[in-house]
């Protein structure tokens, strides 16, 4: 499989998948509350993803990956 350096890849650990999510977080001890940062997902992993900052209070929105 070839990987388009053009194309967002997700951000989970090793996968080389396109972004099909972007999954909006901020850490409130880190950033004021209006800032959002932003991981990457492909469809495999947008629930593990989301899980992870979510189970930390962090996940503020998924939203489709406009790329």
């Amino acid at each position: 499989m070839s990987v388009d350096l053009e194309q967002p890849i997700c951000s989970a650990k090793g996968c080389t998948s396109p972004a099909q999510w972007d999954l909006l977080w901020n850490n409130p001890k880190l950033h004021t509350p209006d800032r959002r940062k932003t991981w990457l997902a492909c469809e495999d992993h947008k629930a593990s993803l989301s899980d992870f900052l979510g189970a930390r209070g962090f996940l503020k929105d998924v939203e489709p990956h406009r790329g």
